[in-house]
């Protein structure tokens, strides 16, 4: 049997001030096309389908198109679960009227998890869609205390074990962050102090494990797939190849994955160069409409640079000085910023941007003028 796995579409995620649905909605046609190509028996999204609990309505518009070519026009299901980015409820709005059509959504968590029964010539695959849940929402299904996400997953797991024909073969939908799995700066913490994280043990038993949550593609085990996001939503995926999975399983239940690429509309990109040479390199640059985020190892003053930049590359995002954390760590500066009075906070400035220190004219030149911003002061007082 054949499934096509993709999870973490955000639909709806702002970047750094700029939508990024043209963006989504480009990658999207190359999954459709794909779903048509491929002609898998279940198209299967592991949640976070949208970036926030109300999501924008051109967001909602692009997932109905989307999935009407996919289950309508194409004939293919989908199962579809909840992320913690997601509202179950309106993620799961008509699911009940929307399966005899081939939508298969879990938004809610109940004691019963749902599951979506296929069959090839080798017998029966049951798709069981796990939407994401916090301990307390597991708690209240199954009327027993969850200390903690692996303990509320856990449960659900065992409680699908119990119910599951031995002789039917096994795919888990899931949203969850499995101890093992590299993590990226986009995704919400499910907890905090990695207290959401659960072993993959938990997953025993299953043949396919298909997640979300995690927005570097990855396999752990053999069997347990992320599909990673549809997008680079973080410099830290800048240099991700961003995919789904075409997932063959077979009638033992071995699992065979082939990341399939997907090509954006615009790259993200970081570019390192003094400010001119980005400039002039940008003119020539056939990738020049990529997000950018520069880091420019200029030393003196700049005029606008960011300005300047979008000459060169129209959809620049930002602009980090690397000069300005060439002295160590930001965090153990802060604090010492704090002890420090005006005028030494202006010398350490002055060193972070100039790379070079206040001579003797330019510190009695500042002592006259912050001597005078404190008489001022005191004759207001």
């Amino acid at each position: 049997m054949r499934f096509l796995h993709s999870a973490d579409w955000h639909l709806g995620r702002v970047f750094h001030a700029r939508s990024l649905l043209e963006d989504q909605a480009w990658v999207l046609d190359q999954f459709v096309a794909l779903v048509r190509e491929h002609k898998p028996d279940a198209v299967l999204i592991a949640g976070d389908v949208y970036d926030r609990a109300v999501p924008p309505p051109e967001a909602v518009a692009l997932l109905d198109d989307v999935l009407a070519r996919i289950v309508v026009d194409a004939g293919v299901p989908v199962v579809m679960i909840a992320g913690n980015h997601d509202s179950a409820q309106r993620l799961g709005f008509g699911a009940r009227l929307l399966t005899a059509q081939g939508l298969h959504v879990a938004g809610r968590t109940e004691r019963e998890a749902a599951c979506v029964t296929l069959s090839d010539a080798h017998g029966e695959v049951r798709i069981y869609a796990l939407p994401y849940a916090e301990p307390a929402t597991v708690r209240d299904a199954f009327g027993v205390d969850m200390p903690g996400h692996e303990a509320a997953l856990s449960a659900r797991l065992a409680a699908i074990r119990a119910a599951h024909p031995a002789q039917a073969r096994s795919v888990v939908v899931a949203h969850a962050f499995v101890i093992g799995g590299e993590a990226s700066e986009s995704e919400r913490p499910l907890s905090v102090g990695g207290s959401g994280a659960v072993a993959a043990g938990v997953f025993d038993g299953f043949d396919l494990v298909a997640l979300g949550h995690l927005h570097r593609p990855q396999t752990l085990g053999g069997r347990i797939r992320y599909a990673g996001s549809l997008l680079k939503y973080s410099l830290s995926e800048a240099a991700h190849a961003k995919s789904v999975s075409l997932i063959e399983l077979g009638a033992d239940g071995a699992v065979a994955i082939e990341a399939i690429p997907l090509a954006p509309r615009r790259d993200l990109r970081i570019l390192e160069g003094e400010l001119a040479a980005l400039v002039a390199q940008g003119a020539a640059d056939p990738w020049r409409d990529d997000y950018i985020h520069a880091v420019l190892t200029d030393t003196g003053a700049l005029l606008d640079p960011m300005a300047r930049l979008r000459q060169a590359y129209p959809n620049a995002l930002a602009i980090e000085r690397a000069v300005l954390s060439r002295s160590g760590e930001a965090s153990a500066a802060g604090q010492r910023l704090r002890q420090l009075d005006t005028g030494e906070l202006f010398a350490n400035f002055f060193k972070e941007v100039a790379d070079e220190e206040l001579d003797a004219d330019q510190r009695r030149a500042l002592t006259h003028v912050l001597d005078g911003i404190a008489a001022a002061d005191r004759e207001s007082a």
